[in-house]
């Protein structure tokens, strides 16, 4: 199985606890025979590398310099990650399973590759605009919210590491229950249980 994953954070750039969770998702993945290209950005360290636990990344920059906000930030880098996922799409004979996408920051390009290749997409959840700016009514905010919620609509599976997180999603966005899988990191069957959703998606995925 292929899968790319997308991150807007990945060692070295830490943000926040996202990083080293995908960073010990990719090598966890790898060690279960999982080829795993990760997308993801950094201002300076770009192109293609081959990390030493054997998860591959490739790191893009965003061609607008400066912003006033994470919003134009993300739009603007999104075509750059489409553009790397494109470019290991066709290196690996087309043969990509499906994309993992963190947070909402990439869920535009997720949609494009789905629409472009028919590669469907796992979002998986870190947080939510209402939980992280509330009352999150304003047209900012609102922005942000309604790219959460077309990844909701256009992702295969929602992936959530809580049954509170679950239900907030279901709360705030009427996402169906049953279209959410919640996979606790502390867990034991923590990594069989992602590999376990990758295969479900998989093996109903259309590919153009």
């Amino acid at each position: 199985m292929h899968v790319i994953i997308f991150s807007w954070e990945y060692p070295p750039r830490v943000v926040g606890q996202l990083a080293e969770y995908v960073r010990l998702l990719a090598a966890e993945l790898v060690k279960n025979r999982v080829d795993v290209h990760v997308v993801t950005y950094h201002d300076f360290l770009t192109g293609a590398v081959e990390e030493p636990d054997g998860v591959k990344v490739f790191r893009v920059a965003n061609p607008v310099r400066t912003h006033v906000g994470i919003l134009t930030w993300a739009l603007t880098l999104n075509q750059e990650v489409e553009r790397a996922a494109a470019s290991i799409y066709y290196q690996v004979g087309k043969q990509v399973a499906l994309v993992d996408v963190h947070d909402w920051h990439f869920i535009p390009a997720a949609v494009t590759l789905k629409n472009a290749f028919g590669l469907p997409f796992a979002y998986s959840v870190e947080s939510l605009e209402d939980h992280r700016a509330p009352p999150a009514n304003t047209p900012y905010s609102m922005s942000i919210k309604s790219i959460e919620w077309l990844g909701f609509y256009e992702a295969q599976r929602v992936c959530v590491k809580s049954e509170w997180m679950r239900d907030e999603i279901v709360r705030i966005h009427a996402v169906p229950k049953g279209k959410i899988t919640v996979v606790k990191p502390k867990a034991n069957s923590w990594i069989r249980d992602i590999l376990a959703m990758y295969k479900s998606m998989a093996g109903g995925a259309g590919k153009n």
